[in-house]
Formats: C-alpha cells, structure tokens, sequence
C-alpha cells in the first residue's frame, strides 16, 4: 500500500485534512500535501515513527507491501535554468512500483530554482515519461540546442513558450524558425516531482 493510499483510509475514517494532519505531526501543511498526491516517497525514521503512531499502522510494513520489481535510472542533473548542457549519464537506479513503471521512463535531478512555485525544487528528482509533444501547458523537460530545461510550455500562434514558475525567472520565448533552427525540443513529460530528504 502507498502513503497515498494510507492517508486517504485515515482522512476518509477520521474525517481530518492536511491540515490537522500536519498540526499533529509538528510539520508543514505543504509536506503532508506532497504526500497525499504521491509526490515523495522516503520519509525520514522520526516523520515515519510519528506517522506510524497518528494512523495506528505500521507505516513502513505497509508500504513495503506495495511490492517494487521495477528500476528506473536517473539520467544526470536537469537545470531548472537554461545554461546546463545536457548530461546523460546514469547517475544511479530507483526502485518504482507497477503503477509507476507503467507511467514513466527515468527520473532526472533538479538544480536551480525557476521551477520552485511549481514544487519542483533542487535536488528533487523529476519523474519523466520520454515523448516529442505535449499539451499547452504541461510542465516539460526541453532541449534547446544543447541545454535542457524544465519548464512550462505554453503553444501560442506562431509562438512557444517556455514559462518559469519563479517571478524573478524570465520566461523565454520561440518563433518557428526558432524552433527548427536552434532546435527546441520536448523530449519528456514531467509525471512528479519526488524529494527524498522528507
């Protein structure tokens, strides 16, 4: 079973939100957040002891019991910027259950911070499912030229843009020839965003 899933069986019996949730384990709303959209996975020893005790389940057997057969690489370090030059060495594997095996392709590392307001944050390891095209508005992982970025992309006529999630980050935008000459190219969807340090 996923922390998802056991926080949803414990909202649904107690009638508690995220909120509550938080006030009684002394952390963040924004974390218990996180966890109850499946965006992290690891939880610290003292976080999962506290857990354990709120929702009356051994936390960590029952998320084992959500079996993992399946590994995934994390392919170098994606910059939430623009100046990193592609890297794609694997850096390391991470084990994923059958849901996720099924959804995405790698996982790639987050430096910077024009994607923070998007909850995707340094050291975060974005979840990516490999493709050429997504909708107006997904967030992405882009290539341009040499550089790969993670950012929202937004199709406007005759117009691509490439959309931070941070004010003080500008956004970048692309005409067709732009496009073609440099090139952009969307090479991944991005499915979550998982940190591993809560």
């Amino acid at each position: 079973m996923t922390l998802q899933e056991l926080l949803v069986q414990f909202k649904r019996r107690t009638g508690l939100n995220n909120e509550a949730i938080a006030q009684a384990l002394g952390i963040s709303k924004s974390t218990v957040t996180r966890w109850s959209n499946g965006d992290t996975k690891n939880l610290k020893k003292e976080t999962l002891l506290k857990l354990s005790d709120l929702l009356g389940v051994d936390v960590a057997v029952a998320m084992a019991e959500n079996t993992f057969l399946h590994k995934k690489p994390i392919l170098g370090v994606v910059k939430a910027g623009y100046d990193l030059l592609a890297d794609e060495n694997i850096e390391d594997y991470l084990e994923v259950n059958d849901e996720d095996e099924r959804r995405g392709d790698y996982f790639l590392r987050v430096t910077g911070h024009s994607m923070d307001l998007a909850r995707i944050h340094e050291n975060d390891l974005l979840y990516v499912r490999q493709c050429n095209d997504v909708s107006s508005g997904t967030i992405a992982v882009v290539m341009i030229g040499d550089e790969v970025t993670v950012k929202r992309v937004i199709k406007k006529e005759n117009l691509i843009v490439l959309e931070a999630a941070n004010p003080n980050v500008e956004n970048r935008y692309f005409t067709p020839e732009e496009v073609h000459d440099l090139p952009v190219r969307i090479i991944g969807k991005v499915i979550y965003s998982r940190s591993d340090f809560e």
